[in-house]
């Protein structure tokens, strides 16, 4: 009799009922797929451990790391391991190709409720939204004329990250008659003129943006990529807003900047460290807006996730490459050679 092909879920993907969190139709992907046994982890963990890759042949990942010493040991059987979500920053790439496991995510689901949530900030910043929830909440009508918005039009915003997230915010900011840039050192300008940008160096954006938006993967190239001489650069009366990954930034350049007044405001939904910590004063600033990495989170956004990383299992398990994988360069490997069949 042969074995089942065994899928695990990562706990973390379940809300406070014991429900997946993208609901329950991506799961056809697995009740309907011959010879497949699956089920969630035992409990939440923060990374998988060799354990685990020694009892799945696939996990399905939301927050937990998956890092090298997870697929050290020689029972390993995992074959894939997918991530809900685009970023793939939490599992050790490298350390899985050579370990001949194919890691996949799912970029197509992303583009636009992330460029929503960037957008959604734009225009909570510009109409200085939280500050008049305030002045309502507490009794402070009458200040209301001390705390005039500003306007869209003619404003310029500019892009960390021209790919799919970042070219559909572009995309959607020329409603507002947004002047547009963006810098991407692997996006042409021909592309970017499609969209109506004009693509710029980090300096030129960070001169002339009232709305910088960091839009980009995290990775060893970007890690830090705006600190201090970064937001030195930017204008006085400018924001910055982070939809992207929390160490993009040096956080305390950031909590610096808002600090001494160099820049006007921000608005963040990732953080250097997440769960963010209670005592970080980005929490205290009345001209900070803050989520906890989940403003995109919508039931549409998570079920076509879990329907895309739910499928490249399936497709593994039945010997086709899956759609999206993030290091092609492992299907060359004989663990994999073995099972792949298109």
């Amino acid at each position: 009799m042969t074995a089942p092909f065994r899928v695990g879920l990562t706990r973390d993907i379940l809300d406070t009922r014991g429900e997946p969190a993208f609901g329950r139709a991506a799961l056809k992907h697995l009740d309907d797929a011959e010879g497949v046994a699956w089920d969630y982890l035992p409990e939440v963990v923060a990374q998988l451990t060799p354990d685990h890759a020694a009892h799945y042949d696939a996990v399905y990942v939301n927050t937990a790391r998956v890092p090298a010493t997870a697929v050290a040991r020689p029972d390993c059987r995992l074959r894939v391991v997918a991530r809900h979500g685009v970023g793939y920053d939490s599992v050790d790439v490298a350390a899985m190709t050579a370990a001949g496991i194919v890691v996949t995510n799912t970029p197509y689901p992303m583009p636009r409720p992330v460029a929503t949530i960037a957008l959604t900030f734009i225009l909570a910043l510009a109409g200085k939204l939280m500050l008049k929830d305030r002045l309502t909440r507490t009794g402070r009508w009458n200040e209301r004329m001390d705390h005039m918005g500003r306007g869209l039009s003619g404003r310029t915003l500019g892009v960390i990250g021209a790919g799919r997230i970042g070219k559909e915010l572009l995309r959607m900011a020329r409603t507002f008659d947004l002047r547009l840039l963006a810098t991407d050192p692997n996006v042409d300008a021909v592309e970017l003129g499609y969209v109506g940008a004009r693509k710029v160096d980090m300096a030129t954006l960070l001169a002339e943006a009232d709305f910088v938006v960091v839009a980009c993967l995290l990775n060893e190239g970007t890690r830090h990529l705006v600190g201090a001489a970064e937001f030195a650069q930017m204008r006085r009366d400018a924001y910055f807003i982070n939809v992207a990954r929390g160490p993009i930034v040096d956080e305390r350049a950031l909590i610096a900047a808002l600090q001494a007044g160099r820049i006007a405001g921000a608005a963040l939904d990732v953080f250097e460290q997440e769960p963010v910590d209670p005592a970080n004063p980005l929490l205290a600033m009345d001209s900070v807006i803050v989520t906890p990495h989940s403003l995109c989170w919508t039931d549409e956004c998570f079920h076509n996730m879990a329907s895309t990383g739910l499928a490249s299992i399936i497709d593994a398990l039945a010997g086709r490459r899956p759609q999206f994988v993030v290091n092609p360069e492992v299907l060359g490997h004989p663990r994999v050679r073995a099972w792949l069949r298109e």
